[in-house]
C-alpha cells in the first residue's frame, strides 16, 4: 500500500506528538484494492486515495480530517451490467479519550455525533477509510436507462393481481369519475 513516507498505516497514539498534526497520504495498490472490493462485495475499485490528517485536539482527544476518494465499479441492481461510481467525500472522526464503556451492557444509546468515536491504543487509517468507503457507497447502483419491469404471477384460470389493482385509491377515482358523470 502506498504512502506517505513518513506515516504508518496505523498510528500508535503515544507515539504521536501533542504540538501538531501528523499528515497522511494512502493510496492502496492493485492488491489491496482487490481485496477491499472482495470484502465490500463489489466487482472492483479502479482508484483509491485517503488523504488528511490526525491532531490534537483537546489534551487527550484526536481529529482526523480527511478526503476520501474512489472509483467504483459495482453490479447494476437491475441487470447486473458494471456500474462505475465516482466518490469524492470529506471525511471528520473525533476519537475520544472519556467515552462511555458499553462493557456487558445490553442496550447502549447511539450518540448523535456520528464522528464520534472511541480513543484506543492505536487508529487504523486503512479501518477508517475503509469504513468511509462503505458508507459512501451507492446502495441500489443502477445502470443508465435500466428500469424494473412489472411481473404478473397468478394460478391457471385466474386473473393475476397487478401492482395497480393494489392501489386502494385508484377504485375510489373510478368511483368518484362515474358519480361526476351521473350528475
Amino acid at each position: 500500500m502506498a504512502q506517505h513516507p513518513e506515516t504508518p498505516v496505523i498510528l500508535r497514539i503515544s507515539d504521536l506528538s501533542q504540538a501538531g498534526p501528523v499528515a497522511f497520504d494512502l493510496a492502496p495498490d492493485a492488491t489491496a484494492r482487490a481485496a477491499l472490493a472482495k470484502l465490500l462485495d463489489v466487482q472492483a475499485i479502479r482508484k483509491l486515495g485517503f488523504t488528511g490528517q490526525l491532531s490534537p485536539e483537546g489534551s487527550r482527544d484526536w481529529r482526523l480530517d480527511a478526503s476520501l476518494g474512489a472509483t467504483v465499479v459495482q453490479s447494476c441492481v437491475v441487470t447486473l451490467a458494471p456500474v462505475t461510481t465516482r466518490i469524492d467525500r470529506t471525511v471528520v472522526r473525533r476519537f475520544l479519550a472519556d467515552m462511555p464503556d458499553a462493557g456487558d451492557v445490553e442496550e447502549i444509546e447511539m450518540p448523535e455525533d456520528e464522528t464520534i468515536e472511541p480513543l484506543t491504543g492505536t487508529v487504523d487509517l486503512s479501518q477508517v477509510m475503509a469504513e468511509a468507503l462503505a458508507l459512501a457507497l451507492p446502495d441500489y447502483p443502477r445502470a443508465s436507462g435500466a428500469e424494473l419491469e412489472e411481473s404478473v404471477f397468478a394460478a391457471p384460470g385466474t386473473t393475476p393481481l397487478r401492482d395497480a389493482d393494489l392501489k386502494p385509491f385508484a377504485g375510489l377515482a373510478a368511483l368518484k369519475s362515474k358519480l361526476e358523470e351521473d350528475d
